[in-house]
């Protein structure tokens, strides 16, 4: 049974906002937790996020997409009447078009065909801040194009307006960061492609160098993970105090950052922020974000949080958890909050069981941050190396070492020197072991 929902607008809005229509194909031997409605809301939200106001929603019931048209012809032709009486600007489709589907589409529509991927793409476009974000969005961008240039009328047809991540000139879809225009043949793209792929390696040089002088310093590190939306950045800022965007929109932060936070015991990590995560994220994006990526990959332990309030809960951290297997970082200590309690009824109701290690809390209100604080500390301790020295007293910076990079379990002063037991990393073990008493 197919499902069609039109809202009509005033003639005034046609000044403001561009007006898209959302398009969706539930395939009956697809297999996802998430239903039609649920993507197609979430599609909606990125539809706004990117700048649009959305008139209504399509959602057709098949064995499979078609190879042709994505909609089955009758239903495809349907769409083209409705683009017709609404005069619309894009259309947005809920999964990744084929160029065939595309250009099959383009002819038979008006408006411009935006599927998933490009909108979110124009999303990061819009958000990357960095050198390096912007670098990699624009390759995303033109891995994505190179196949659609030939034969492509939408993109022939694109609104006007500079292109530019972090601008909002131009339209849904057609935006992107840097020099490179949509017009540009295949042969410029993929000369830009190796250009962009070279400097993307040279920062990812850079930010592996700064990664193995954190290792030198035997600090723990902690990345941040969690579906777009779900109160990472407002997390990092509470334990942290470093005052990075936080907005309630999707993708609000997508440039990574990196702090100190103080764990119970006075241990010190290092806490980093990385781009949110979505369903249906392109292949292309996870790896065009590569480099930032590695914070996770190469993190200690995994914090994720988890917008417990919402719909999806658990579908949403399933999906986080999909995509740090495709990382190869499923595998990772990990420590998981629930986020949002404020705007629960009643948090007692919420079934810890289904996460790890998880801990209630609201950043907001910030509720529950002692007891999350302390589950980290907790699961960092299990991978570290159980010791017990005795540090002479002329060995103070091993004692305030010990202090700031371990965690101290028990400590004791006597005419010998400083007794201590606790956890220390393991590159930090060789430093302690002419003193080591007792090594479990």
């Amino acid at each position: 049974m197919e499902e069609i929902t039109i809202h009509r607008l005033n003639d005034s809005r046609r000044q403001g906002p561009e007006l898209a229509y959302l398009v969706a194909v539930e395939a009956n031997e697809q297999e996802s937790m998430w239903g039609a409605e649920d993507s197609l809301n979430e599609l909606e939200e990125l539809a706004n996020t990117a700048g649009a106001t959305v008139l209504g929603r399509m959602v057709q019931h098949l064995a499979q997409p078609d190879a042709q048209t994505y909609l089955g012809k009758g239903k495809a032709q349907e769409l083209a009447e409705l683009d017709k009486q609404l005069t619309l600007d894009l259309i947005i489709f809920d999964d990744e078009l084929s160029p065939t589907q595309q250009k099959t589409l383009e002819k038979m529509l008006n408006a411009r065909v935006v599927d998933r991927t490009a909108l979110i793409l124009d999303v990061f476009a819009q958000r990357a801040r960095s050198h390096e974000g912007r670098l990699q969005v624009e390759l995303a961008q033109a891995e994505y194009l190179l196949p659609r240039l030939a034969g492509s009328s939408t993109y022939s047809r694109q609104a006007g307006g500079s292109l530019g991540a972090g601008g909002t000139g131009g339209a849904i879809g057609v935006r992107g960061p840097g020099e490179t225009r949509l017009e540009l043949d295949r042969r410029r793209i993929r000369h830009r492609i190796t250009s962009l792929r070279k400097e993307i390696e040279e920062t990812h040089a850079q930010r592996a160098l700064q990664r193995k002088q954190r290792i030198a310093q035997a600090m723990p590190t902690i990345a941040l993970v969690g579906y777009t939306n779900a109160g990472k950045s407002t997390l990092f800022n509470a334990l942290t105090g470093a005052g990075s965007l936080a907005e309630d929109k999707l993708f609000a932060t997508l440039d990574p950052i990196t702090r100190r936070l103080l764990l119970p015991n006075n241990q010190e990590a290092l806490l980093s922020d990385t781009v949110g995560f979505i369903q249906k994220l392109p292949t292309r994006l996870i790896a065009a974000f590569r480099a930032t990526l590695e914070e996770v990959v190469e993190a200690d332990l995994l914090l994720e949080v988890v917008d417990i309030r919402h719909e999806n809960a658990f579908e949403q951290s399933e999906t986080v958890r999909d995509i740090l297997d495709e990382l190869g970082a499923s595998d990772k200590p990990r420590v998981t909050a629930l986020n949002k309690i404020d705007l629960l009824h009643d948090p007692a109701t919420i079934d810890t069981s289904l996460y790890t290690n998880a801990v209630p809390i609201s950043a907001t209100q910030v509720t529950g941050l002692e007891e999350l604080c302390a589950k980290i500390s907790s699961v960092l301790a299990d991978a570290m190396e159980q010791v017990r020295v005795l540090l002479p007293f002329e060995r103070g910076d091993l004692v305030e070492l010990f202090h700031r990079r371990g965690l101290i379990e028990h400590e004791e002063h006597d005419e010998e020197g400083t007794w201590l037991q606790g956890r220390l990393p393991h590159s930090l073990a060789a430093y302690f072991l002419p003193f080591v008493e007792v090594t479990e």
